[in-house]
C-alpha cells in the first residue's frame, strides 16, 4: 500500500501502465521521523497537551489496512490534462485548486464543505494532486499520500531538467512515445489551436528553438517573474517533456494570460498578426524578468537586441529616385531592434495569360540591401539609409508581406531565396570583414491561403531539429518532416537565425 503520512508500504505499481517496466522501488529506509513510530511522550498532567497532539497525528496518519492501494489503482492516467488554466471547474476560483486522478476534474479545497471534498463522497474519487504544491492526498480522509509510482503525474504536471539534459537537448535523435505508445520527439511536438490562436502558436515554436532562451526557462523560475513568464517558462518545459502522457500541448495556459495582459487585444477567439504578437510578447517577456532600457537586461535584449544607425535627409525636390539622391543635410541617430523589417518588392501589376502561373521571387540578399549603408531608400516622410552597427546572436527578419491600398488590403505573394546555412551578413554590418558573421536559420513562419491580410490564412512554421538534422514543418497539432529545399518555396513571413 502506499506510504501515508510516514507509514512504509509496499509500492503500488501504477494505473495505466505503459508497458515498460515498473522503475517504482522503495526508497530505502526512512527516517526516524518518517518510517519508525515516534514513542508517545511520557504520560502526566504536564504532558496531557503534548500527548493528545502526537495522538490526534497518529489517528490521522492512519488508513485502513489495504485501502490506500485499492484507491491508487483508481487512476486514470489517460484522463489527465494538466494544460488548461488551473480553476475550480465548479467556483472558478483559482485558489486552493485539486486536480481528481480518477477523472481530471479540477475542484477546490480538500476540507469538509469543499468541491473536491464533496466531489470524493459523491462521484467515488478519492485520489486528488494539489495543482501548486504537487502533494497527493486521499479524501475525504485528507491523508497525504508518498508513492513512487506517481512521480509519473508529478513530472508531466511540472517537467523539470538537470543542467546535463538541457545541454544535450539539441543532440537528441532518440523518440519519447506517449500513453499510447505513439512516438513524439520532445521539442517538436503539435500545439493545440483552441480557437484561432495559430497566428501564437508559430511564435511559440519558433522561439522554443532559440537555445539561450529555452535553456533559461528551463533552468530556473525567476521568482521575481511576472505570471506571463512563469506560464511561458512552463509551456517549454511541457514541449521538451520526454515523459509526457500524450504527444501535443495545449497552450491554454498562456494564452489565456496573454489575453489578460494585452487587455484583450491577442485573443485565442481572433486571428491577429503574428509579427505585432512577437514584438508585444518579446517586450512583455522583458518587462517580466525586470529588463530596463539598459542594453542586456534581461536575456530577451541579451538574445536578440541589436543596433542600427539610421541616416535621414530631406527627400529629393528636384524629383531624383533614391539611386541618384545626394543629400545636403542628414540626421543621424543610433536605434536599437528586436526585429529588422524588409520590403518586398512590387509584384507586377499585369499579366498575360502565360504569365499567370509566374510566381515574382527576390534573393534575401537584395532585401538586406537596405542596410548596406549607402543605399537611399525613400519613406513618406524622408530619405534613409541604414547600417547596423551591433549584430544580436539571434537575428529577426520581418518580410513586410501585406499591405494597404485604397481599396483593401493586399498580399505580395512574392518569394523569397535564402540559403538555409552560412548566410553572410557582414555586408550589412558595421566594420565587420567578409565572412565575420555568418548566420543559420532557425525559424521559418509562413502564410498561406485566406483573404489577403495579416489576421486571415493559415500560419505554419519550419524548425530544424540539429541531433537528427531534420526540418519539421508544424501548423497546430500537424508535424511532419519537411525537406530543407522546399523551405524556401513558401510565402516567408517571420524568419529568426543564429549566427555560427
Amino acid at each position: 500500500m502506499a506510504a501515508v503520512h510516514g507509514e512504509e508500504s509496499t509500492t503500488i505499481k501504477a494505473a495505466a501502465d505503459r508497458g515498460q517496466p515498473d522503475t517504482a522501488r522503495h526508497s530505502g529506509d526512512r527516517s526516524s521521523s518518517e518510517g519508525k513510530k515516534r514513542d508517545a511522550p511520557d504520560d502526566g498532567d504536564d504532558n496531557d497537551e503534548e500527548w493528545l497532539q502526537w495522538r490526534n497525528a497518529r489517528r490521522k496518519a492512519k488508513v485502513a489496512d489495504g485501502a490506500s492501494g485499492l484507491f491508487l489503482e483508481t487512476i486514470n492516467r489517460y484522463m489527465l490534462d494538466f494544460d488548461f488554466e488551473k480553476l475550480c471547474s465548479v467556483s472558478l476560483s483559482n485558489l486552493n485548486v485539486y486536480a481528481c486522478l480518477v477523472c481530471g476534474k479540477y475542484f477546490q479545497g480538500r476540507g469538509p464543505t469543499t468541491h473536491a471534498y464533496l466531489h470524493s463522497l459523491q462521484e467515488d474519487h478519492h485520489v486528488f494532486i494539489n495543482l501548486e504544491s504537487l502533494k497527493i492526498y486521499i479524501l475525504p480522509d485528507g491523508n497525504e499520500v508518498f508513492d513512487a509510482s506517481l512521480n509519473d503525474i508529478k513530472y508531466v504536471l511540472w517537467p523539470t531538467f538537470t543542467a546535463k539534459q538541457i545541454e544535450s537537448m539539441d543532440l537528441n535523435t532518440a523518440y519519447a512515445y506517449d500513453l499510447n505508445n505513439k512516438g513524439y520527439l520532445p521539442g517538436f511536438v503539435g500545439l493545440n489551436n483552441i480557437k484561432a490562436n495559430d497566428y501564437m502558436n508559430v511564435v511559440f515554436q519558433a522561439l522554443t528553438h532559440v537555445k539561450p532562451l529555452r535553456d533559461f526557462f528551463l533552468k530556473v523560475e525567476p521568482s521575481s517573474s511576472s505570471e506571463l513568464c512563469k506560464r511561458f517558462g512552463l509551456l517549454l518545459r511541457k514541449i521538451w517533456n520526454p515523459r509526457a502522457f500524450k504527444g501535443q500541448v495545449s497552450p491554454h495556459e498562456l494564452v489565456q494570460e496573454i489575453s489578460n495582459a494585452s487587455k484583450k487585444r491577442f485573443r485565442l477567439s481572433e486571428q491577429s498578426d503574428p509579427i505585432e504578437f512577437l514584438v508585444w510578447f518579446l517586450n512583455s517577456l522583458h518587462v517580466g524578468l525586470g529588463g530596463t532600457k539598459k542594453n542586456g537586461s534581461s536575456i530577451i535584449h541579451q538574445v536578440f537586441q541589436g543596433e542600427v544607425r539610421v541616416e535621414s535627409g530631406k527627400i529629393a525636390a528636384d524629383g531624383k529616385t533614391a539611386a541618384f539622391y545626394t543629400p545636403k543635410e542628414t540626421e543621424t541617430t543610433q536605434n536599437p531592434f528586436l526585429f529588422l523589417a524588409l520590403d518586398l518588392p512590387p509584384p507586377p501589376l499585369f499579366q498575360d495569360d502565360l504569365e499567370k502561373s509566374i510566381i515574382p521571387q527576390v534573393p534575401l540578399t537584395t532585401l538586406l540591401t537596405r542596410f548596406d549603408g549607402t543605399t537611399w531608400k525613400e519613406t513618406s516622410t524622408a530619405m534613409k539609409r541604414m547600417k547596423i552597427t551591433r549584430v544580436p546572436k539571434f537575428l529577426i527578419l520581418h518580410m513586410k508581406r501585406f499591405y494597404k491600398n485604397n481599396f483593401s488590403k493586399e498580399k505580395n505573394p512574392t518569394i523569397v531565396n535564402f540559403p538555409i546555412k552560412n548566410v553572410d551578413m557582414s555586408d550589412y554590418i558595421e566594420g565587420a570583414m567578409p565572412g565575420e558573421y555568418k548566420y543559420d536559420l532557425v525559424a521559418n513562419i509562413c502564410h498561406e491561403g485566406g483573404r489577403p491580410g495579416a489576421s486571415s490564412g493559415e500560419y505554419k512554421v519550419h524548425v530544424h531539429s540539429k541531433g537528427r538534422d531534420q526540418w519539421f514543418q508544424i501548423q497546430d497539432l500537424f508535424v511532419e518532416e519537411i525537406a530543407p529545399q522546399m523551405i524556401f518555396l513558401s510565402e516567408s513571413y517571420i524568419q529568426i537565425w543564429e549566427q555560427i
